[in-house]
């Protein structure tokens, strides 16, 4: 695994960093906002003036080919961070982002507001980078997986890239025990394909001898990719 991978996992919740009252200065900017199941926090083309932290519920990001088709980029969870784009300048959304949980709260930050706890902090302002260079890294592997790859490649690269993320060694088997956040729908979502061809292959890949599954754990009995 490498060292952008280690630090990602040692700083997956963001709010840890970020959130505004952490810092007494600015506590007045610090709310939560709620949203339903399917609601849009923003749409492509929206004004780029915030950053926003997942408190709980998740957070689905993509966009719509000019065909129509959505193309889903990522699924945050809570703790993480999306909209980053504007703090490197951004002026409109080139993504959509969606609210996939009936309750999900998230604490929006002004790009201004995220400026100056830069300027102040030079630690944080590294973490802030370094966070962005590895989303960007991370959305364009799974890009160019979607792109050129057929849908079981899709699927071991996208449980690979869960292993590395998620897993702890299972004492019990010595395989690595992924318990993830994501429903059948969000991974059939994010490697482009359809939940009766991820049951399809999830089924085959079992057979094959390299995984066992129940509802959100996965048992890695051998490497996938």
């Amino acid at each position: 695994m490498s060292m952008e991978k280690v630090w990602y996992l040692e700083n997956v919740n963001l709010f840890k960093i970020l959130c505004p009252h952490k810092y007494a200065e600015y506590k007045g900017c610090h709310n939560f906002k709620q949203y339903g199941k399917s609601d849009y926090i923003y749409f492509e083309e929206d004004a780029s003036t915030k950053v926003f932290l997942i408190d709980k519920g998740k957070v689905k990001l993509g966009y719509y080919t000019s065909e129509g088709k959505e193309i889903v980029k990522a699924i945050l969870v809570k703790g993480e961070l999306f909209g980053e784009k504007a703090i490197l300048g951004e002026d409109k959304r080139t993504e959509f982002a969606q609210s996939l949980d009936s309750n999900t709260s998230i604490c929006p930050i002004g790009v201004n507001t995220l400026h100056d706890l830069m300027k102040d902090n030079q630690t944080f302002t590294l973490k802030i980078y370094k966070f962005i260079s590895f989303r960007i890294s991370k959305l364009e592997r799974r890009l160019q997986i979607l792109l050129f790859k057929d849908a079981k490649t899709r699927l071991l690269e996208f449980l690979d890239e869960l292993c590395e993320e998620h897993g702890v060694i299972c004492k019990e088997t010595g395989g690595t025990l992924v318990e993830h956040p994501y429903t059948q729908k969000d991974i059939a979502n994010l490697i482009g394909t359809s939940r009766p061809t991820l049951n399809l292959i999830m089924n085959e890949i079992k057979d094959e001898g390299l995984i066992e599954f129940k509802g959100k754990k996965i048992l890695f009995l051998k490497k996938t990719a």
